[in-house]
């Protein structure tokens, strides 16, 4: 086993040895993918952000994406008009208010009927700001990405085709429900790209989310996190983190659902980082299956929305204008087969291929050098 630092520097996606940002798992370096770490104030240091995503250090030490709004995002041709617009954000305001007072009432409930409850709530928040579900069963194969394999553990090559190659080891088609060993539950991990992620897996696959510790001292945001069942994890200190993966791989085995995302920082949707190994532990310590989920978010014409999206020097009061002013908002949230492996480095490796195979662009990520 690794030594708690390593383990650490694993788990936030750093060489300990290296404070150098993490390159593309893609075929190849991607141009202008070199760029400052995060801002206060934005997309890297927000606190709401921290408490959805588990990440929000300002420092060196978590993996930080190319992605900044500048270069990925495009706002939304045709947007709704400015009174509805005002509507949605009237509305995920009130559903924010009466979820702090249901998370209080919450406390008093077993663990399963407070993972439904935030399911519905989720599923409110998310019709409120305009953003439609869709759900739908993919097939992953190691040779499905359209920019290629992902880098291997052992640097695996492989030539791909986009529909067809031979798949994960291990991999199989199950159901969202399917149970690992002596009923342990799933492993949800998925891309990373918008504040909206933990609500979509929320509301779609009703789970207990992986989140920072320190959302707990926060208003409003610390309340809806504790009383929604989060597991939470201390990354400041290294003593700690064999206790937050034990607490991980318990939930699991005690039949609760859990999400988590990897890649611990957000990209714009058409690129995507590394998966970090460490959470992949816990699954492998209660016997529970790993299901990859892919996120992607759609506009009215079906093509991919880099509106939502919330990387760089974004801020959150801008990402929520852009969320509420896309017309026909679409999640596009695809079930891959349940991916296995005997050690969490392949784990990791294996759903991070999966999901690359449904969410990298065909045509690549290309952003302009940063100045």
């Amino acid at each position: 086993m690794n030594p708690p630092s390593a383990a650490l520097h694993e788990s936030i996606g750093t060489d300990p040895r290296s404070a150098a940002l993490p390159q593309s798992a893609g075929p190849g370096p991607l141009p202008g993918h070199a760029g400052p770490g995060p801002l206060p104030g934005t997309a890297g240091a927000d606190p709401l952000f921290a408490v959805l995503s588990g990440s929000g250090r300002t420092d060196q030490w978590l993996p930080a994406a190319p992605c900044t709004p500048a270069a990925c995002v495009v706002p939304a041709a045709t947007p709704v008009a400015r009174p509805r617009r005002a509507l949605r954000l009237l509305a995920a305001v009130l559903l924010m208010l009466a979820g702090a007072v249901l998370a209080l009432a919450a406390r008093g409930l077993g663990t399963a009927r407070r993972i439904r409850l935030v399911s519905v709530w989720s599923r409110l928040l998310l019709r409120a700001l305009g953003v439609r579900v869709e759900v739908r069963q993919g097939f992953a194969f190691l040779a499905g990405s359209a920019t290629g394999l992902r880098i291997a553990p052992a640097a695996r090559d492989a030539s791909a085709e986009r529909r067809a190659g031979p798949a994960v080891p291990g991999s199989r088609a199950v159901s969202a429900t399917d149970a690992g060993v002596c009923g342990a539950a799933p492993l949800f991990v998925a891309n990373h790209v918008s504040w909206l992620d933990p609500l979509v897996m929320a509301a779609v696959l009703p789970c207990r989310l992986l989140a920072k510790r320190e959302v707990l001292a926060w208003p409003v945001v610390g309340g809806l996190a504790a009383g929604s069942g989060a597991l939470f994890i201390d990354r400041d200190r290294l003593s700690m983190l064999p206790g937050a993966v034990a607490g991980v791989a318990g939930a699991l085995a005690q039949g609760h659902p859990v999400a988590a995302f990897p890649e611990g920082t957000t990209w714009c949707g058409r690129e995507m980082g590394a998966f970090r190994p460490a959470v992949f532990q816990a699954a492998l310590d209660a016997g529970a299956p790993v299901r990859p989920v892919a996120i992607r978010y759609l506009d009215a014409y079906r093509a991919p929305a880099t509106g939502p999206a919330f990387v760089g020097d974004d801020t959150l009061l801008a990402s929520i204008r852009r969320v509420v002013a896309v017309r026909r908002l679409t999640v596009e949230v695809t079930l891959l087969p349940q991916v296995a492996a005997h050690d969490r480095r392949t784990l990791a490796w294996a759903a991070e291929s999966a999901v690359a195979s449904v969410v990298v662009a065909p045509a690549g990520h290309r952003v302009p050098a940063a100045a």
